[in-house]
């Protein structure tokens, strides 16, 4: 006599062991195609935060007259957060190819200079000494602000518009070094200034530049004309000021130049 051989039903897993599965496939999986951006972004951005309530601190101490090692100690704190953002914000702009990072002489990108005979008349009356801060720029409209959102940014807005006719002289907004002269993204064809204090002011979206890196520039100074390259709907001057020279360590522009006593109109 044959037997009848029941299919045997397995029987249910555990909840605990389900459970364990489901962590481990979790695990195992790769993570989205952003994450590898996110994790420098919000360090870049506590950084950042860190920074300026350090750098804060620094001028309420020396606004109280605290002593000069405790004053001392509360800046060497301040240097040493901009040297981490710094770090973290180099490598990150490395790996994404930023102009800034990668070729900041603009030598690659063959960037359009003012002709070298008009760049002493661009300027009369810079480094005379009657100004010490200055606008980036005359006669011109604020557009889209510091954090503003919209269709041009993947975030918000990292500067200040200044709408202005194309061709309209560009203004280094106080002394300094000329870090960074380059093209190519985004921001167009782009001047970086290392200022005292070590904060950097760029000037972006250029029809022209019309300095060299390295070379040292006074209030006022020529540092190139308006225009609407890059990322622009139109000429307007993206004026920026950060503490390192790359995308990610930008503070509010303008408290920054009312500190310099630079009156900004609408």
């Amino acid at each position: 006599m044959r037997r009848d051989h029941r299919a045997r039903v397995p029987r249910p897993l555990p909840r605990i062991a389900v459970a364990l599965t489901a962590a481990l496939l979790i695990a195992l999986a790769p993570p989205p195609a952003h994450a590898a951006d996110l994790s420098p972004r919000s360090d870049a951005a506590a950084l950042l935060r860190h920074h300026e309530e350090a750098r804060a601190r620094v001028e309420r101490l020396r606004a109280e007259h605290a002593p000069r090692d405790v004053v001392r100690a509360a800046d060497r704190r301040r240097w040493a957060l901009r040297g981490e953002l710094w770090n973290l914000l180099r490598g990150w702009q490395r790996a994404s190819g930023d102009p800034v990072a990668v070729d900041p002489s603009g030598r690659a990108g063959h960037c359009p200079v003012v002709p070298r005979r008009m760049r002493r008349a661009a300027h009369p009356g810079a480094g005379s000494g009657t100004r010490s801060w200055t606008a980036p720029t005359r006669s011109y409209r604020l557009s889209a602000g510091y954090r503003a959102r919209g269709d041009h940014w993947a975030g918000r807005h990292t500067g200040q518009d200044f709408a202005v006719p194309s061709g309209t002289p560009v203004h280094a907004v106080g002394p300094g070094t000329v870090r960074i002269t380059t093209c190519g993204d985004g921001y167009g064809n782009q001047v970086l200034v290392r200022h005292p204090g070590g904060y950097f002011t760029q000037y972006a979206h250029l029809s022209r530049i019309a300095v060299r890196a390295g070379q040292r520039v006074l209030a006022g100074q020529r540092v190139g004309s308006s225009g609407a390259t890059g990322n622009a709907t139109g000429p307007h001057v993206h004026f920026e000021v950060r503490i390192t020279p790359y995308l990610g360590s930008a503070v509010p522009p303008l408290p920054w130049l009312r500190q310099k006593a630079v009156r900004i109109g609408r």
